[in-house]
């Protein structure tokens, strides 16, 4: 149970200062799941990642669930999941109501041109951090490149690209 209760307040935190979505996060999670307390490994990080690309639903209940099911089972999985987004709920309700009123406000408007940049840099930092941990053949290099070029040209979109790929890996990689 003390596992659970952890999960809840590792995700609470996450949840609370991780501005700009799930892949925001992914440093936090790194840091505190991986490296803190080693309760995941970085290759089960990367296959977090791939499963929460494939799943339904947003990033960071994925990310959520799957390292409170990998650490405590049903309950961690509800525990993290339910703390990864009450700051989100409690946030969005009290910016919802007062976002007409300071929308035009140069004070927020500051505090967001700053926090856009740090965001970019977190989603960057987890990426090239688990850049270390792909096995990176040629059928993988082939694929990131490809996969990077028809999303930054917007030509495909990530679905499409997560089930033809997965397809072509399930058939022709053994």
């Amino acid at each position: 149970m003390a596992k659970v209760k952890l999960l809840f307040l590792i995700f609470l935190k996450i949840g609370a200062f991780s501005f700009g979505g799930g892949y925001a996060m992914l440093p936090f999670i790194q840091q505190e799941f991986i490296t803190k307390y080693g309760f995941i490994s970085n290759q089960e990080f990367l296959d977090l990642l791939a499963l929460s690309q494939s799943t339904p639903g947003p990033i960071a209940i994925n990310c959520a669930t799957f390292v409170g099911f990998k650490v405590s089972g049903v309950l961690g999985s509800i525990s993290a999941s339910i703390g990864v987004i009450v700051f989100s709920v409690i946030g969005l309700t009290i910016v919802s109501k007062l976002f007409n009123k300071f929308k035009d406000n140069a004070k927020i408007e500051n505090l967001l041109k700053v926090l856009r940049p740090i965001t970019l840099g977190f989603i960057l930092s987890a990426a090239f951090s688990s850049t270390l941990d792909i096995s990176w053949n040629l059928y993988g290099i082939l694929a990131f490149v490809s996969a990077f070029y028809l999303l930054y040209t917007k030509k495909v979109g990530s679905i499409a690209i997560v089930f033809i790929y997965g397809i072509f890996g399930l058939i022709f990689l053994r």
